[in-house]
């Protein structure tokens, strides 16, 4: 008598894992068609480079000879597509920005604009000299007003001359002047002699290559995009256990997110702040050396100065740049404060709890802990930032480097 019953269940039940797995299939696709844009991306660069409005050291490979080979995507966002592939048989990373042709949903089989806003300046009649002077104040905007920066300049401008003729040409100065604006762009100028960051390798417009996407330490990027956030913390460290290098390359690269965290302090170019501090942003090449995977949310410390300067607030959340480039708020004044609450060292060792710990040989674990939790107490204040910081950094990366040193692994 309670066969029929049992029947409907079951058919419920399938009816419901169906209709599950389909909606699982269709978030993934509609997260990927609005997320994956590249082909809307390289037709807006290649109509603005065989117009003459743009140049680049990869143009004619992008546009005309077709040797740039796009293959997975790994777009965070639709205005910012990334995707790894190859070009004269390295692995690379294209990145572009697409917000122009997406606000006015541009396709391929539709003519892009006559003109894009982006590629505005410098405009005809525009001299090097003043080309020159309009880069360094940008700089001097973004990075500080800092002595170093006309030789930053001058790499700038060698830089712009993409076919080596000794001079910049409009669509060279316009193409450069757009590939300043972004943000990661401008950083990996600005750190490209330190080897915790990707090499530019070449571009077109304000389309560049960089060396190919490190491995990543944070499992959950396998998942689709919308289900990232999905993933319960004890799943992810059960994954990280699971899935991840073992604990003495994890030392390793944590040994290298030390040393890039000293890199960003005081660096030639001045400060800069990582405001999104998760391991998503960790990568890691085939010898376990770290490589920063993505410098989009790593932020000069002009930059965000300007951001919290006589910013209105009510508490600390309505300062925050980025993701958690958070600085206090004068509740009398009720305006932001200048430094930060926590600087990237106390973030990176938070981060580092749960990386390091899991899996830490027995005899290491205490005292690693003890130093990763006086690590994360360290404030943002002027005052300890100088000397203190700089010594608990030192024994840390110490700590890790005895454990591993004279072995395979160092």
């Amino acid at each position: 008598g309670r066969l029929p019953g049992l029947r409907v269940r079951y058919v419920v039940l399938v009816w419901l894992g169906v209709f599950a797995g389909s909606w699982l299939v269709y978030v993934h696709y509609s997260s990927y068609s609005e997320l994956c844009r590249g082909h809307v991306c390289q037709v807006v660069i290649c109509d603005q480079y065989r117009k003459g409005i743009i140049s680049g050291s990869i143009c004619r490979d992008l546009c005309e000879l077709r040797t740039v080979e796009w293959r997975t995507c790994l777009s965070p966002a639709p205005g910012q597509q990334v995707y790894s592939g190859l070009w004269q048989d390295k692995e690379v990373t294209i990145k572009c920005s697409i917000e122009e042709a997406l606000n006015v949903k541009a396709r391929p089989e539709t003519a892009p604009r006559q003109e894009l806003v982006l590629f505005d300046k410098p405009t005809r009649g525009t001299s090097i000299k003043e080309f020159r002077e309009m880069t360094l104040s940008f700089l001097k905007a973004n990075l500080g007003d800092l002595p170093s920066l006309p030789a930053l300049v001058g790499q700038v401008l060698l830089m712009a001359d993409f076919n080596k003729d000794s001079r910049v040409s409009l669509a060279e100065a316009k193409s450069v002047w757009a590939l300043l604006q972004r943000n990661e762009f401008l950083l990996l100028l600005s750190l490209q002699e330190k080897e915790h960051a990707s090499r530019l390798l070449g571009c077109c417009g304000d389309l560049y290559l960089t060396e190919g996407a490190p491995h990543g330490s944070w499992p959950g990027a396998m998942l689709p995009p919308l289900l990232r956030p999905l993933l319960p913390p004890a799943l992810h460290r059960a994954l990280q256990q699971w899935f991840g290098p073992a604990w003495p390359w994890r030392a390793k690269i944590a040994i290298g997110l030390l040393e890039f965290v000293e890199e960003l302090f005081h660096g030639s170019y001045g400060t800069f702040y990582m405001c999104e501090t998760t391991l998503a942003n960790v990568g890691y090449t085939a010898t376990y050396d770290f490589k920063m995977a993505d410098l989009q949310q790593v932020a000069p410390e002009a930059t965000v100065r300007r951001f919290l300067q006589g910013r209105r607030c009510e508490r600390s959340a309505d300062c925050t740049y980025g993701r958690d480039c958070r600085a206090p708020c004068d509740r009398l004044m009720r305006q932001c404060k200048g430094d930060l609450l926590q600087p990237n060292l106390a973030k990176v060792c938070e981060l580092l709890r749960d990386y390091l710990l899991p899996g830490a040989p027995a005899d290491l674990r205490e005292e690693l802990s003890k130093q990763l939790r006086t690590c994360t107490t360290l404030s943002g204040l002027a005052s300890q930032v100088e000397a203190h910081h700089s010594l608990v950094l030192s024994h840390l990366k110490t700590l890790l480097w005895k454990e591993i040193s004279n072995t395979k692994y160092s």
